[in-house]
């Protein structure tokens, strides 16, 4: 079974049948069952998710990110820093990064107010923690993927660009 077709099926449809995905990749639905759960225990999935604009609806939704500078630890480098700051069930995404920060924290909360207490009570006190820098999403433009309440335009206004 073609592993690869599989993965880029999945992460562009997630709710496809398995019968369809079967279908499309010659398999039994047997062997795609089992190559998912294969996958799913390896964790090469790591899971389904469902993308939603917050803005239509009425429910309060904040998301922010935070660059978070830090020192490494002898021995362990970011590792220790990290598992720390991954524990905080708030937390929706963290990466080592390049650039200014050493990690990008996301976070989902309810309030401002509710991501300015979580950084200021929880995250900036971890040892290792330098210093922290928090971001507002304002507006979401397009999100793994898929964009977000924005006009669909008939035709591609793009430049084109050859060399």
């Amino acid at each position: 079974m073609d592993e690869m077709q599989l993965l880029n099926m999945l992460a562009d449809d997630p709710r496809a049948s398995v019968t369809d995905l079967a279908d499309i990749l010659g398999e039994s639905v047997d062997a795609v069952t089992k190559a998912k759960e294969d996958l799913e225990k390896n964790k090469i999935i790591c899971g389904y998710h469902t993308v939603i604009n917050w803005d239509k609806t009425n429910i309060e939704h904040v998301d922010a990110f935070i660059g978070v500078s830090a020192k490494p630890e002898r021995e362990a480098g970011y590792d220790k820093i990290a598992e720390r700051i991954a524990k905080f069930p708030e937390v929706a995404s963290l990466y080592l990064m390049s650039g200014t920060s050493e990690f990008m924290v996301s976070l989902n909360a309810k309030t401002m107010r509710e991501v300015a207490d979580f950084v200021g009570s929880k995250l900036a006190p971890i040892e290792g923690v330098t210093s922290t820098v928090t971001m507002f999403v304002l507006k979401k433009y397009k999100v793994n993927g898929i964009t977000m309440d924005m006009k669909e335009e008939l035709d591609d206004d793009r430049m084109i660009i050859s060399a």
